[in-house]
């Protein structure tokens, strides 16, 4: 497939805060060739990149694409049919301008960067598509917070948009999110070492954003998920507490492995991500509500006109299927070509990266023949949470296999 990466210089840039800079970088990953209406803009999740696809020669840091299962050749998001574009958000540090990139003095922004929003990274991601010479999109497609990106998208350029597709997200956050997304921020911003945000020249918060990370990686799972994976057993004889520091009396009681595995996540995510990237675009996601300045979700997206898929998984409990439940109620409420596609799982917000077999064939049918598709309405027996008139879709493990 082919694949280019870069950098695009979008100008200068006036954030929703009110505040601007002098220009505004973003990084970008496309893949597949543009024949004017096959465009497929992939939004991604919170410490994602625009690495979406591919072992290419820029990860943007991570080990692997985020994505790879689901965009390229021959895959749900088939970049022998599409030209996929992913671009990474500002406030991020992946190449789009954020905290640590250098301010108009040479010097890192710090925590003089202006607050971003998800309506932020829209404006930006339309500003790059200009540049691309893309119009109107095929889709916008997005997962976890990349999902209320997408939404933004349905709200802020109605007719720039064919079918959206938004897996494992919602039109905001419950008030538990937000107040664990609240710790996650307090464990950075009282480490000694993030120094009001100025720390580029010195030691990072690494045990601040290192506790952020574990409290997002407990969010991430279910209690099923949990169970099957550690269970209560001990890490075992070579396994060491060498992450944080800890009491003398610590090392009578068993070092679990569930203990192990937060400690291992939170070092490799310390070593390629920033922890004032971390405290910006938490924040943003706190911040979005779909309907804010308008009456109901239904207002917000009445303007929109295009079709919508709504995947939810069952053990989810960071974006229930409930909250999307009443997202697909909305666009009903409009008239509004919609399927709401519930994935049973017991993995977690995670499901949407970890199960590819499940999210694939209903987002590649989406593509292909919207609300249509064969796969979204692949059903079998509906969960007893929700009411059996509702026009969704369940897939249970049965129907594919690993």
């Amino acid at each position: 497939m082919k694949t280019d990466s870069g950098t695009v210089d979008v100008g200068a840039f006036d954030f929703e805060c009110g505040a601007d800079i002098p220009s505004l970088d973003v990084a970008y990953e496309s893949y597949g060739e543009f024949d004017g209406s096959n465009a497929v803009l992939v939004c991604h999740a919170l410490t994602g990149s625009q690495n979406v696809a591919g072992y290419g020669e820029n990860t943007a840091g991570q080990a692997r694409a985020w994505w790879n299962d689901i965009v390229g050749a021959g895959k749900a998001i088939d970049t022998n049919d599409y030209y996929v574009v992913c671009a990474n958000v500002p406030g991020s540090c992946y190449g789009t301008t954020g905290p640590a990139s250098p301010g108009p003095d040479g010097d890192p922004y710090g925590t003089d960067f202006p607050p971003v929003t998800v309506g932020d990274w829209t404006r930006a991601q339309r500003l790059l598509l200009d540049e691309l010479g893309v119009g109107r999109l095929h889709a916008v497609v997005g997962g976890s917070v990349g999902g209320m990106n997408a939404l933004d998208w349905a709200q802020r350029y109605p007719d720039d948009v064919r079918h959206l597709a938004v897996v494992a997200a919602a039109g905001r956050l419950d008030p538990q999110c937000l107040a664990l997304d609240a710790i996650a921020r307090r464990a950075i911003t009282t480490d000694p070492d993030w120094n009001g945000g100025d720390y580029y020249d010195g030691d990072p918060p690494t045990d601040g954003l290192a506790l952020a990370r574990q409290l997002g990686h407990v969010m991430y799972l279910s209690k099923a998920s949990m169970e099957r994976k550690f269970g209560r057993r001990a890490a075992g004889r070579d396994a060491q507490r060498e992450s944080f520091p800890t009491d003398p009396a610590a090392a009578y009681f068993p070092y679990r492995d569930v203990e192990s595995y937060l400690d291992y996540q939170a070092e490799k995510f310390v070593e390629r991500f920033d922890a004032n990237s971390y405290l910006y675009l938490t924040r943003a996601m706190d911040d979005y509500d779909l309907a804010e300045g308008y009456e109901d979700d239904a207002d917000a997206l009445a303007a929109f006109e295009g079709e919508t898929l709504l995947l939810s998984f069952t053990g989810d409990w960071h974006f229930t299927t409930e909250q999307s439940e009443s997202l697909a109620e909305s666009l009903r409420e409009l008239d509004a070509p919609v399927a709401h596609h519930v994935v049973e799982s017991d993995h977690g917000h995670d499901a949407f990266l970890v199960e590819p077999e499940k999210v694939g064939p209903p987002l590649r049918d989406f593509l292909d023949d919207g609300v249509d598709g064969r796969a979204v309405h692949d059903t079998e027996e509906e969960p007893e949470s929700l009411p059996d008139d509702r026009d969704f879709a369940p897939v249970h493990s049965s129907l594919f296999s690993r």
